[in-house]
């Protein structure tokens, strides 16, 4: 049986999630700080929230903000019998620091939402973003590979779009137009001409490509069973040659390996392979964890999601990079084993948790007033509701002091067509929120600088962000501006419940 519980997130830094017990789980530093290494992932003891449950794995990185850039004028078209209205906002690439070792250049792709400064991303499949319902998702990735900085010969990318003259700044300008056309369906015009036609050719020329694979991941990225058995498999899916491969630290010392299907130990790994637990008979009811290791090129066009609410990006180069992915392992001598995952859930407008069950007793927990069950070797996904750009904090325990906490913000839609919802809302309503809220959004310049720069070059940044959904989704308890959550154990009635 498991419990969970979640909260909105506490200010930006922090997770307010309760501890857990009795759980082997990878450092928060393992994503966060850069300090990426096979042991590096730590044993049992009182924790904050999870910050792995976050991951699907691959790269995480820090902003370092906007660095290639010219302008552009954005039109916001007027409402009410109001005029449109324009604003010169900077266009171009921006530059990640990733944890452990490399540098990503990404474009926006949430045009009227601000980053904020040193904001963290993690590489998250498009389906967890505003992508997931874009049909033009797979040209953003063909623009992506047919112009700067991945045609880096300014004078051929100008021949075949039949420019004129470009340089890094216009390059990246005409580049950042176009996707923005695609991924915001932004009325939007670079201000250099020769950007301007990259612009145009590159929108017209535009043709559906498929979502790049992850850079690195484990799936699933959490099993379950009995000691004396090799629990698994867990599959490695990346585009490097090679990962290193480890169990935690004290998962090592307690005789927990991690092998093949042959029970021969492991310690690097290719795509493809299949990695077991292999837990020593009699050892006491408890979870483990594995990490993979690599250094890759992350696949231009994948996304990357902040951990708190910021501008969506997508991936235009990478140096080789440090990538990262975890796995962990559940067992029980008797009762339910539970090996529990979390994705975010855009389709729904929610979080899908996850729980397969291999122990040999049922799994029965309750959600918004309904029960459910899982059978022993049965798995069932329960979707928890959360508002766009709500941030969410979902922390399951179970048996023998299993816990896990999964933690994020949902961000589904660009702020865009947020911002067009809400003013539909309000029509009529004298002061319209959508064009209120574009005037005061625009792509962030965190860390640039806007010097030579001809025109009125909005500032953007954490202070001016838009305005969030007040829309609660069902089942949610709104307290202080988030939403909170509960999952309960169903107690037997002799405990008085």
């Amino acid at each position: 049986m498991f419990s969970a519980s979640s909260a909105s997130a506490a200010p930006s830094g922090t997770t307010g999630a309760p501890p857990g017990r009795g759980i082997l789980r990878p450092a928060a530093a393992l994503l966060l700080s850069g300090l990426v290494a096979a042991t590096a992932l730590v044993g049992a003891g009182p924790a904050a929230a999870d910050e792995p449950g976050r991951h699907h794995g691959g790269a995480a990185a820090v902003l370092d903000g906007l660095k290639t850039f010219d302008s552009a004028v954005l039109r916001v078209k007027g409402r009410n019998g109001e005029p449109d209205r324009t604003q010169e906002v900077a266009a171009g690439l921006f530059e990640m620091t990733v944890d452990g070792g490399g540098k990503l250049k990404t474009y926006c792709i949430d045009l009227h939402n601000p980053t904020q400064d040193q904001a963290k991303y993690l590489e998250t499949p498009w389906a967890e973003t505003s992508l997931n319902s874009n049909r033009d998702a797979g040209r953003i990735r063909w623009i992506l590979q047919h112009s700067y900085p991945q045609v880096d010969d300014l004078a051929a990318l100008a021949k075949a779009a039949g420019t004129g003259p470009l340089t890094d700044r216009t390059a990246a300008a005409g580049t950042q137009v176009a996707i923005w056309r695609y991924s915001d369906g932004a009325d939007i015009t670079a201000r250099d001409k020769q950007a301007e036609k990259l612009a145009d050719w590159l929108h017209r020329s535009a043709r559906t490509v498929k979502e790049p694979r992850p850079s690195l991941t484990l799936e699933p990225a959490a099993v379950s069973g009995r000691a004396g058995e090799r629990l698994g498999p867990v599959t490695v899916r990346t585009d490097a040659d090679q990962v290193s491969v480890a169990p935690a630290a004290d998962a090592a010392a307690g005789g927990v390996r991690v092998t093949d299907g042959k029970g021969v130990t492991v310690t690097d790994a290719a795509d493809g392979d299949r990695l077991y637990f292999d837990v020593p008979k009699d050892t006491a009811d408890g979870t483990a964890s594995l990490g993979v290791q690599a250094t890759a090129s992350v696949p231009v066009g994948r996304a990357f999601a902040g951990t708190d609410r910021t501008q969506t990006q997508i991936l235009a180069g990478s140096s080789e990079s440090t990538v990262t992915a975890h796995a962990t392992a559940t067992w029980a001598e008797t009762g339910a084993a539970p090996a529990l995952t979390a994705r975010k859930n855009c389709a729904e407008g929610g979080v899908d948790v996850t729980a397969a069950n291999r122990g040999d007793e049922p799994y029965t927990f309750e959600l918004a007033g309904a029960e459910h069950t899982v059978a022993a070797g049965e798995t069932r996904t329960v979707t928890v509701p959360v508002a766009e750009d709500q941030a969410y904090d979902v922390t399951v325990t179970g048996p023998a002091g299993f816990s896990r906490t999964f933690t994020g913000v949902l961000d589904c839609a660009t702020s865009g067509s947020v911002l067009e919802k809400e003013s539909e809302a309000t029509a009529g309503a004298g002061n319209d929120v959508g064009t209120r809220s574009a005037e005061q959004s625009v792509p962030a310049t965190t860390g640039s600088s806007t010097s030579g720069l001809e025109g009125d070059l909005a500032e953007t940044g954490g202070s001016r962000a838009t305005s969030t959904i007040a829309t609660v989704a069902m089942g949610l308890i709104v307290l202080g501006g988030g939403a909170v959550f509960l999952l309960r154990r169903k107690q037997p009635h002799a405990h008085g419940e």
